[in-house]
C-alpha cells in the first residue's frame, strides 16, 4: 500500500481564483513526520492537493501522492491503508480498468471513478482521503468508519482548506484561534474529550467519521453518513439464533479475520504488548497465522507516589510464550519532561489521558525497528469492558444518558462555575445535553447498547484513536487496531449484553480467549499504560504544569479562575474528576497544548 500512515492536505476556492500553494506547501511540511519518505503538490485551478507519504505498500514511485489520473480525469491523496486493495483491484480489473501501480491509493481513485463516493461501501479499513474531479470541478471528501484516520477542515469565507493534523492548518495562518466554549465545556466534562464535528478552536471543524462530504465549486456541500451500526440483537440475521457458547467462536473468528486483514504490508509488522488481554489475543492470533521473527514491544516508567510504574510481568509472559523478539522500553523520570514537551507539540488536539506520554515514547523507539504495528486499542469499547458499562445492566433503556453521565462526566455543569472564568461559562449543560441527543436516537435495543453505541461511534473516535495515531504518526510509524475493524464491531454491536458484561466486563471475549492465552493474563487486574509521575503530578512535570499556567499566554487568555489555579498549584493532588483524572493536569495540558502551537 502506497497510502499508509501518510499526511494529507489541500485547499478549494469558492470563488474562482486560483488556490494558494504557498499555504498548502506550508501545510504539507508542517506534517513532515506523518510521512517522512517523500512529498507531492498537485494544483489545477481552484483546487490544491499536498501529500506527505510514509512507504508501506508499493514502495516504488508509482505510488506517489497527490496521485492524478489524467485518462479519469482525476487527482487524489489518500491517508491509510485499504486492506482489501488487491480484491477491489481484481474486481476493477476485471471490469476494464488499467492499472500502473500495486498501490492502495490507486485502488481508491479507480473505485471512486467507479462508484462514486459510494465506493466507501465496498472499503475495508483506515483511510481519509480527498478527490478533485476535472470535469465537473467537484472535491469530496471521506472518512473510515470509526474515524482512525482524521481530517482537520478550516472554512473561511470563499476558502476551505484540510489537513490531516490541526496544527498543519494553523501552519498555513488565517485561522480563528478563538476558544470555543461548548468545546471547552466538553474538554472539561468528558476528561479532554471534544466529541462530533468541533475542536477546541472556533476555525477548525472535524469532518465526522463514516462520512463523506461533497464539495461543488460554488461551496455548497452534501454530507453522506453511510455506516451506523444498529446495536439491536437483530442487526444481523446470521447471528440473531446464536447460543451463549456459539458466540465465543464467532467473536473469535470475526477477531481473526480483522487481525489477517491488517497483515497486508511490503514491510515487517509488529506488536505493541502491554501484556493485556487485548494486545496478548492479537499476538496469539499473528502467531497462529504463521507470522514468524515478530517484534513486540513494551514500555515502563519509574514508580510514583507507590504506584507501579510497569507490567513487565505479562507481557514478558506472553513473549516468550511465543518467543518473540521482545523489546523492554524502560523510561527514566529524566526522559519523561522531554517526552512530555514533545507529545504535546504531536497533539493534533489537547489529550490529557497518560496514555499520550507513553505512547509517544514507545513508537519513537519502535520505529526504529519496523514501520506497522498492531494494538490492541478500542476492545473495552467494542466489547464493554470499562467500569462504568457495568452499572448499566438493569438500567431502563430512556435513562441510559443519565447512567452514562453519572458514570463516565468528570463533574457536574455547576461545578465549573467554580473553575472556568466567566467569560468562558456557558448556562446550558452542553455536554449532558450531547450524550442524552445521542443515546436517545433509534436503535439499540437496551440502556448499555445506547452507551458502546455512544461510546464507539464517538467517544472512541476523539480520545483513544486519535491518541494513536497522533503519537504513532509523531514518529513515522502506522498502528493497526483489529478491534476497531467495522464487521467485528458489528458482530459486537449485535452480541447480547450480558455476555460482554460476563465476567467483569469483556466476558465473551475472555471466553474467546482462554483456548490461547495462560489465566494468569485474562484474569488479571484491568491495566493500563501506567505513568506515575504524571498522574500524581509531581517533580519536573508539576514545574511544567506551572509555568504553563503561569505564563503570560495563559494569563492573557485567561480561561481558568485565577483564585482556582492558584489553589490547585499550592496543593497539586487536591482536586479529582469523578474519573480520577487530576484537574490541575486537567487545566495544565490545555494550556501547555495551546502555548505549543502558538495560539
Amino acid at each position: 500500500m502506497d497510502g499508509r500512515m501518510c499526511g494529507l492536505t489541500g485547499e478549494m476556492r469558492f470563488d474562482g481564483k486560483p488556490a494558494d500553494m504557498g499555504a498548502v506547501d506550508r501545510m504539507t511540511e508542517a506534517m513532515h513526520e506523518r510521512g517522512p519518505d517523500g512529498s507531492g503538490l498537485w494544483a489545477m485551478g481552484p483546487i490544491a492537493l499536498g501529500h506527505r507519504r510514509l512507504k508501506i505498500i508499493d514502495l516504488s514511485e508509482k505510488a506517489a501522492q497527490p496521485m492524478v489520473d489524467g485518462e479519469l480525469g482525476l487527482a487524489a491523496v489518500f491517508n491509510g491503508c485499504l486492506y482489501n486493495y488487491r480484491e477491489l483491484r481484481e474486481e476493477l480489473r476485471s471490469a476494464g480498468y488499467r492499472f500502473f501501480s500495486t498501490s492502495d491509493t490507486e485502488v481508491l481513485v479507480k473505485a471512486f471513478h467507479r462508484w462514486g463516493g459510494e465506493c466507501v461501501d465496498r472499503f475495508k479499513g483506515m483511510f481519509a482521503f480527498a478527490v478533485a474531479e476535472r470535469d465537473t470541478g467537484r472535491l469530496t471528501l471521506g472518512r473510515d468508519r470509526l474515524g482512525i484516520k482524521p481530517m482537520y477542515l478550516s472554512r473561511s469565507g470563499d476558502r476551505l482548506r484540510f489537513a490531516s493534523t490541526l496544527p498543519a492548518l494553523l501552519a498555513a495562518g488565517d485561522v480563528d484561534t478563538t476558544i470555543d466554549r461548548v468545546a471547552l465545556h466538553h474538554y472539561m466534562t468528558f476528561h479532554s474529550l471534544v466529541p462530533g464535528e468541533r475542536t477546541i478552536l472556533d476555525g477548525v471543524s472535524r469532518l465526522p467519521a463514516a462520512t463523506v462530504r461533497t464539495f461543488e465549486p460554488d461551496g455548497t456541500s452534501t454530507d453522506r453518513r453511510y455506516w451506523d451500526p444498529a446495536y439491536t440483537r437483530s442487526a444481523l440475521p446470521e447471528h440473531a439464533g446464536l447460543g451463549d457458547d456459539e458466540w465465543r467462536p464467532a467473536v473469535l473468528e470475526a477477531l481473526r479475520a480483522a487481525v489477517r486483514r491488517r497483515m497486508v504490508a511490503d514491510v515487517p509488522v509488529g506488536v505493541l504488548l502491554s501484556g493485556g488481554l487485548d494486545s496478548s489475543l492479537i499476538l496469539a492470533l499473528l502467531a497462529e497465522e504463521g507470522q514468524e521473527g515478530l517484534a513486540t514491544f513494551s514500555i515502563g516508567f519509574e514508580a510514583a507516589g507507590g504506584e507501579r510504574g510497569d507490567e513487565f510481568h505479562y507481557s514478558d509472559l506472553m513473549a516468550r510464550r511465543y518467543g518473540t523478539d521482545h523489546h523492554r522500553i524502560r523510561i527514566p523520570d529524566s526522559r519523561l519532561v522531554t517526552g512530555l514537551e514533545e507529545a504535546v507539540r504531536s497533539m493534533s488536539e489537547p489529550m490529557a489521558s497518560h496514555d499520550c506520554v507513553a505512547f509517544h515514547l514507545l513508537s519513537r523507539e519502535v520505529a526504529r525497528h519496523v514501520k506497522v504495528v498492531q494494538s490492541g486499542q478500542g476492545a473495552d469499547e467494542v466489547f464493554g469492558g470499562y467500569s462504568w458499562f457495568q452499572p448499566l445492566a438493569g438500567v431502563p433503556r430512556e435513562q441510559a444518558g443519565d447512567a452514562y453521565l453519572a458514570a463516565f462526566a468528570d463533574r457536574p455543569h455547576q461545578e465549573l462555575a467554580g473553575i472556568v472564568s466567566p467569560e468562558y461559562l456557558l448556562d446550558d449543560d452542553v455536554s449532558s445535553a450531547y450524550v442524552r441527543a445521542h443515546t436517545a436516537r433509534p436503535g439499540a435495543d437496551t440502556a448499555l447498547d445506547a452507551v458502546l453505541r455512544l461510546e464507539t461511534t464517538a467517544m472512541l473516535i476523539d480520545d483513544p484513536v486519535k491518541r494513536v495515531d497522533n503519537m504513532t504518526m509523531a514518529h513515522g510509524l502506522e498502528a493497526r487496531t483489529p478491534f476497531l475493524d467495522h464487521e467485528l464491531v458489528e458482530l459486537a454491536a449485535a452480541c447480547p449484553d450480558g455476555l460482554k458484561l460476563a465476567d467483569g466486563g469483556k466476558g465473551v471475549l475472555k471466553d474467546a480467549a482462554r483456548r490461547l492465552l495462560p489465566a494468569e493474563v485474562i484474569d488479571r487486574p484491568k491495566g493500563y499504560f501506567p505513568v506515575p509521575a504524571v498522574r500524581h503530578l509531581d517533580g519536573p512535570v508539576l514545574d511544567l504544569v506551572r509555568d504553563a499556567l503561569t505564563a503570560q499566554a495563559a494569563r492573557s487568555r485567561g480561561l481558568f479562575r485565577p483564585e482556582y489555579v492558584r489553589t490547585l498549584l499550592d496543593d497539586p493532588g487536591r482536586d479529582r474528576a469523578t474519573t480520577g483524572v487530576n484537574t490541575l493536569w486537567q487545566l495544565g495540558l490545555l494550556e501547555l497544548w495551546l502555548q505549543a502551537q502558538g495560539v
